[in-house]
């Protein structure tokens, strides 16, 4: 009887020692299975984050663009004001009408820091990268407020009361390039609406104070905020290159 009740113990204990290592193997199994799924949704939303941050870069390096030129329009301005004598109307205008520019940097959204997608990247200073992203955009986005309310407030008024605005529009519309454009157009971005009769002289758009602070701050605004989309710039490029060694893993 003590013979059969051990044999009875041991078969029970076997019993329950294979299915605790059935429970574990399938346990095993499903946790292989579930980290499977979560590489193939972190490869489709590193490449889709690839595209986003591609596009984003393009975007910053042609604001950057845009901004310099806005730059060595003012410096070249300032210096029509110190030699006025040197200087040619019609250039002036242009270099104007370029001042007027308000690239603002409208990077693709996404909802990275609200979701469950984070926790797909394994990557962790890439992560960080990513969840510190909107608060590098913000450091740029707060210089580019201030330029935007000197455009609509100040540079808008002092050209009006110059009565140039017709002039400036001339300017702008025959201009070649706009990066400004989603899709670049091949066909000529032209419109003739004549010359104003009414418009300042040149030696009263050069001796215009108003118009020579605006060009002050054109300067040290715009390359405060080159200054900082360069850091942006280096941190779009950290990420592309993280993500890329990444997805050829």
């Amino acid at each position: 009887m003590e013979n059969k009740t051990g044999k009875y113990f041991k078969y029970a204990i076997g019993e329950i020692v294979l299915v605790v290592i059935g429970i574990l193997i399938a346990l095993q199994i499903n946790n292989w299975n579930e980290q499977r799924k979560d590489r193939t949704k972190e490869h489709i939303l590193l490449n889709q984050l690839l595209e986003d941050y591609q596009a984003n870069l393009i975007q910053l390096e042609e604001k950057m663009a845009t901004r310099e030129k806005m730059i060595i329009s003012a410096v070249e301005l300032l210096e029509a004001f110190d030699y006025p004598q040197r200087a040619n109307r019609d250039s002036v205008i242009r270099k104007i009408a370029v001042i007027g520019n308000d690239p603002t940097f409208d990077p693709i959204k996404n909802d990275l820091n609200s979701s469950e997608n984070l926790r797909l990247i394994r990557n962790v200073k890439l992560s960080r990268l990513l969840s510190n992203w909107s608060s590098d955009v913000v450091a740029v986005k707060e210089i580019e407020d201030i330029w935007s309310k000197i455009v609509y407030n100040q540079y808008d008024l002092t050209t009006s009361e110059l009565g140039i605005g017709r002039d400036l529009s001339n300017s702008f519309m025959n201009e070649q390039d706009h990066p400004w454009l989603l899709d670049k157009n091949e066909k000529p971005y032209k419109i003739k609406i004549g010359k104003s009769k009414l418009g300042a002289t040149l030696n009263e758009i050069l001796t215009n104070k108003n118009l020579e602070a605006v060009l002050g701050n054109a300067i040290t605004i715009n390359k405060s905020a080159n200054l900082q989309s360069e850091a942006l710039h280096n941190r779009i490029r950290n990420i592309l290159d993280i993500m890329e060694i990444e997805l050829n893993k």
